[in-house]
């Protein structure tokens, strides 16, 4: 999954029409090219590619002082392709740092309950994470591995801890009203 799909997308959802420059000048409002790797490049690939496969429709072109500026808004689709990657990135375990950044973003796009549940289901396959990581932690030299090999394990059970205490205490947030979310 592409966290520059999903932005893009997002994007063009929460404008109602943009074409690259207004997408652009969004997501680097957000430093989005800091957490999710967003570049310009990226982004105008990515335009052109969604309303290739039909989630963007061109409705417009502007002429000025540059190119002209193809303006896109999104298809129905589009709006289902954009819900199903929020869900994947909300609720699967091993979605990637930037998926998960790119859902938290547009978190005003899914219904407060959904959301809920989709982080329930994330939380649960981290929390099924644990046990196995723990135990690498203790088992390189059994498994005739170096023992520094499981400061590898470490590392990830410190970064897996800290997702699921993130996820439980956003769920406690969501659950509490936080956030402009829809209901």
């Amino acid at each position: 999954m592409s966290a520059t799909r999903m932005l893009v997308l997002g994007v063009v959802k929460l404008v109602g029409e943009a074409h690259g420059y207004v997408v652009r000048r969004e997501l680097k409002s957000w430093a989005a090219d800091q957490w999710a790797n967003v570049q310009p490049g990226s982004i105008y690939h990515a335009l052109k590619s969604l309303a290739r496969d039909g989630l963007l429709e061109p409705v417009g072109t502007e002429s000025g002082e540059g190119p002209a500026r193809t303006t896109y808004k999104i298809t129905a689709a589009g709006e289902h392709e954009l819900q199903d990657l929020l869900a994947h990135a909300l609720a699967d375990a091993t979605a990637g740092n930037d998926e998960v950044s790119a859902a938290v973003a547009m978190l005003n796009l899914v219904p407060r309950k959904q959301a809920v549940v989709l982080l329930k289901n994330r939380l649960a396959g981290l929390e099924g994470q644990l046990a196995p990581t723990r135990h690498g932690v203790t088992s390189m030299p059994e498994m005739g591995k170096p023992e520094h090999v499981g400061e590898l394990f470490r590392l990830w059970l410190v970064h897996l801890e800290g997702q699921v205490r993130w996820t439980q205490e956003l769920i406690e947030r969501l659950e509490a009203g936080a956030y402009a979310l829809k209901d």
